[in-house]
């Protein structure tokens, strides 16, 4: 099987890291790729490494040629392009926020505008350890942001057990590496800003990620407002490392609910007792890496730690496409 695809939005580097892996995808041929900025250039051209593929505008991207596309947009700029694409009969995997939230309420009270294709609401969250069957043979799937990823990949096996104490906070003191920023131009991004420094930003129940993280906890039973969710930028290119305070009834239980929740799994380990999980163990992999500690009375510590841009972005959104087209599940990645 020969699956045509494009890429919207290629000179990111959520779009370079995932034309990377699509170009030795086995199952795959890449028709298009976009770029509003570099359009009449070649990839290569945003990065060296890249492959020497001719970028093209939006506007100007074959849509009609292929049988799915991978949207690496900013939000409200997404959801239009996915119906556009749905429309036309062309399968969708969008790594923007648009099509994270299931209601267009969510959506406009977190991102402040309104949705701009409600009409295609909700559709599949692309999670695949912990939902794979929803995303079969889907015509649409939403990414997970980054660090909703390491955060309900250590979360939900515990809320599907019920051991995670009634009324009780979950605090997830989250740090995560310069390119979760993106690749435009800031100040604070700068060389000289960042290296030696490392400081917390949008805490106080305002990060947007913590609306999906909320949803599919809520899902589960873990009623909305109970997360405490601190992100912090480190002085380092990529990486997501959430340390997790968890009130549980059971610690040993839920240690072993961890454990079996990814027993076999290919792309995410839980770690044996007494190794910690690090950046160094996921980073430039499509893998994430869990740890569990005993802390004092009923406290447990869950260490999470995924690439941003692979497990957090890029090689999921593949695991997804490679789900919702009947492939092998990490064909491409590993």
């Amino acid at each position: 099987m020969t699956i045509r695809v494009g890429v919207y939005g290629a000179t990111g580097y959520t779009g370079l890291e995932l034309i990377a892996i699509l170009a030795r995808h086995p199952e795959v041929e890449l028709r298009f790729a976009t770029s509003e900025n570099s359009a009449g250039t070649s990839l290569r051209q945003s990065h060296p490494a890249a492959p020497d593929i001719p970028l093209v505008t939006s506007d100007e991207a074959p849509l009609g040629e292929v049988d799915a596309v991978f949207l690496c947009l900013p939000h409200t700029a997404s959801a239009k392009k996915a119906a556009e694409a749905l429309a036309q009969g062309v399968r969708v995997i969008d790594l923007s926020a648009d099509l994270r939230l299931k209601t267009a309420a969510d959506y406009e009270h977190w991102y402040k505008t309104p949705h701009a294709a409600p009409e295609i609401l909700p559709v599949p969250y692309g999670l695949p350890e912990l939902g794979r069957e929803a995303l079969r043979g889907a015509k649409a799937i939403a990414n997970p942001g980054c660090y909703p990823t390491a955060t309900l990949l250590g979360l939900v096996p515990l809320a599907r057990k019920g051991l995670i104490l009634p009324g009780t906070p979950i605090i997830v003191d989250a740090k995560s590496g310069v390119s979760g920023a993106g690749r435009t131009a800031k100040q604070y991004l700068l060389f000289a800003e960042i290296t030696g420094n490392f400081y917390p930003y949008s805490i106080g129940r305002v990060h947007r990620h913590l609306s999906e993280m909320e949803q599919t906890l809520a899902e589960e039973g873990i009623e909305k407002g109970r997360l405490i969710f601190s992100p912090h930028l480190l002085p380092v290119d990529r990486g997501i490392l959430n340390t997790m305070y968890v009130q549980v009834s059971d610690i040993p239980a839920a240690q072993q609910a961890i454990r079996d929740a990814y027993a076999g799994e290919p792309l995410v380990a839980a770690l044996p007792g007494g190794e910690m999980a690090t950046l160094a163990h996921v980073v430039r992999t499509p893998r994430a890496a869990i740890s569990t500690t005993p802390g004092a009375g009923s406290t447990l510590i869950i260490v999470s730690v995924i690439d941003n841009l692979l497990k957090g972005a890029s090689s999921q959104a593949v695991q997804n496409f490679n789900l919702m087209w009947n492939l092998p599940e990490t064909s491409g990645l590993l």
